[in-house]
């Protein structure tokens, strides 16, 4: 929320009276409809509607088909350990009419934690409720994989549960008792002894069975030998990573294989677990901030916009003029490093090697370098503060004044660089030949298996945050959003340079607001270190990261100092949801292109 309001956009005349957003008149016709399951959620701060768990498919199925709520972007469990209650919350959008979502609370008994699995209604469901149920326990009936998916299958417990111990636990919250206020620091690992620094299950012995945890990734991958008439092969099923150059990480995908052609595909993650909302549960408001530059890390500002404009709706905070002209430029600026990134290794998996990714790397050390004069850091920024930014534009960047540098980078550099790239690969031959008809997503598809972000309108469906549901100042901004409709590989491609030149429509569109409001206050109030939360509830916001819809759900009680609740709606994580149905039919070949047009980030997937 800014604390200066700009004209609005020229519209027609109001209709008189309050209108309903698209989300209230959903939630209004549920009640109408299933007037004995569906009510109004009546805690403090909270919105939406509370959903009797055995009804929740059918309510689902009505939004997606009836009212238009076609999009399930989020779900996020909860435990509500005081209550005896774990919650799955859901968060619907519409992807034809835009605005906010339509947010079903459903709530069950912590000792048996049973929920219908979403995945028949939307397929987008299928890893976030594998998720909640590694991380939560809840068991989502019908699902049809539900396995562990961040932790290993002989993991014990479930992490983010309230009463889980990790070895090394300390305290439930940050400031540790033992920093704060005495200042006695030490390690938790100088207190835990040797043999009790690790957790096993109960009656767990090394005998060497262990190594048949994971075998359950197999289950539904072994097929039969060849029927059709001519040339026999078996099917084999093979791993793909984790430690392979084109997994663009420690991420693995089982392949099953008629030949070289793909059967089926699992992607298989955790390798980088480190439990991150649990840390953000722990750590206090403003400690979170760091953290998120480790999600996607090639996209650090970004991270903390989402994460900042979630607490700002949770508290009521404003913003600045400055800081949010502030705000847009380095995000705009970060979309275009990681696109050039991006590319770069497509490219790279497409047969070019290295030398598309070093023609991009030039101009993206620019847009690093200045980061490195605007933050101190090149990689992890922790730029973004609740009601502004941390710091005003330096006075120079390698030893150019700051405006010029911007106007060189924006109007004559990064312009040229694309020009450069449309020139020596957009029309080359391998590219496209390798590019077009190759992983096919329909837009159908890319909507019912909740992908976002370039991954999306590149299947044709337009939907991009800032005009759907336009935070920031983005609404005051003229752009485009960008749209392909042949939902494959070369489709993907393009729409990555179609967003980097939209991205410089809006730059040239930021300077004179940067001249403009040179000297203003770059944050709302005096900077607080120990924010406490003015009242109870819950806040969900999402911006348009350069992967799509980041969302950050967080919940907390009044006065407390910590998030109760802390989720990541990772975009890198849910697109992988329609790894496997683009690679199907296919040859291996094309699955290494197939994820590399994906864009994932494994800090962002594991979390």
């Amino acid at each position: 929320m800014s604390d200066v309001i700009l004209e609005p956009p020229a519209t027609a005349a109001p209709e008189p009276g309050p209108a309903l957003t698209p989300a209230q008149e959903a939630i209004a016709r549920l009640k109408e409809l299933y007037p004995d399951v569906v009510s109004d959620e009546t805690r403090e701060g909270y919105e939406g509607v509370a959903v009797y768990a055995d009804s929740l498919p059918e309510i689902a199925k009505s939004l997606r088909d009836d009212l238009g709520f076609n999009y399930l972007s989020s779900v996020t469990g909860v435990d509500n350990f005081d209550e005896g209650k774990l919650e799955a919350v859901y968060h619907l959008y519409s992807i034809n009419r835009g605005g906010g979502p339509v947010v079903l609370h459903v709530q069950v008994d912590r000792n048996e934690p049973l929920i219908p699995s979403l995945v028949p209604v939307f397929r987008g469901a299928e890893f976030q409720e594998r998720e909640a149920y590694d991380m939560m326990g809840i068991r989502f009936l019908g699902h049809p994989d539900l396995r562990r998916i961040l932790t290993w299958d002989g993991f014990q417990g479930h992490p983010l549960r309230k009463d889980w111990r990790e070895p090394f636990f300390e305290d439930e919250h940050k400031p540790f008792g033992s920093r704060w206020p005495e200042g006695v620091v030490f390690r938790a690992e100088e207190k835990t002894p040797y043999g009790k620094n690790v957790q096993y299950p109960a009656g767990w012995l090394p005998t060497g069975d262990e190594y048949d945890s994971e075998t359950d990734v197999y289950l539904g991958l072994s097929y039969s030998r060849d029927a059709t008439p001519g040339l026999k092969t078996d099917k084999v099923t093979v791993n793909l990573g984790p430690q392979h150059p084109s997994t663009h990480g420690v991420f693995r995908m089982v392949v099953t294989l008629d030949g070289e052609t793909v059967i089926d595909l699992k992607p298989v993650m955790g390798y980088l677990h480190r439990n991150h909302e649990q840390i953000g549960e722990r750590n206090t408001f403003i400690m979170n901030m760091p953290f998120t530059d480790r999600l996607d890390y090639l996209s650090g500002v970004s991270n903390n916009l989402g994460y900042a404009l979630t607490i700002e709706k949770l508290f009521g905070l404003s913003v600045t003029e400055r800081a949010e002209w502030l705000r847009i430029l380095t995000v705009e600026l970060v979309r275009i490093a990681n696109h050039l990134w991006a590319l770069g290794f497509l490219l790279n998996d497409l047969g070019a090697f290295q030398t598309p990714m070093l023609y991009n790397y030039i101009e993206r050390e620019l847009i690093v370098d200045f980061f490195e004069a605007l933050t101190g850091s090149r990689m992890m920024h922790n730029y973004v503060r609740f009601g502004g930014v941390a710091y005003d534009l330096p006075d120079e960047v390698r030893g150019t004044p700051t405006l010029k540098y911007l106007e060189d980078l924006i109007f004559t550099r990064l312009p040229r660089v694309l020009d450069q790239g449309d020139d020596l690969m957009t029309n080359n031959e391998i590219v496209r030949a390798r590019g077009i008809g190759a992983g096919y997503l329909s837009a159908a598809d890319a909507i019912n298996l909740s992908t976002a972000g370039p991954l999306l309108r590149a299947s044709g469906v337009p939907y991009d945050i800032r005009r759907a549901e336009p935070y920031s100042y983005y609404d005051h901004l003229d752009f485009d959003v960008a749209v392909r409709y042949n939902g494959d590989i070369y489709d993907r491609y393009l729409i990555r340079m179609d967003e980097m030149r939209q991205s410089l429509r809006i730059l040239e569109q930021l300077l004179p607001h940067l001249r403009r409001t040179a000297g203003a206050p770059i944050i709302g109030d005096k900077p607080q270190y120990a924010l406490r939360a003015p009242r109870g509830g819950e806040a969900y916001g999402r911006v348009e990261n350069p992967k799509g819809e980041l969302g950050y759900y967080v919940t907390a009680r009044r006065r407390d100092g910590n998030p109760q609740r802390y989720h990541v709606r990772a975009p890198s994580f849910i697109n992988l949801t329609a790894l496997g149905p683009m690679c199907r039919g296919y040859k291996v070949a094309d699955a290494v292109a197939i994820l590399g047009s994906i864009d994932i980030v494994l800090g962002e997937v594991d979390r």
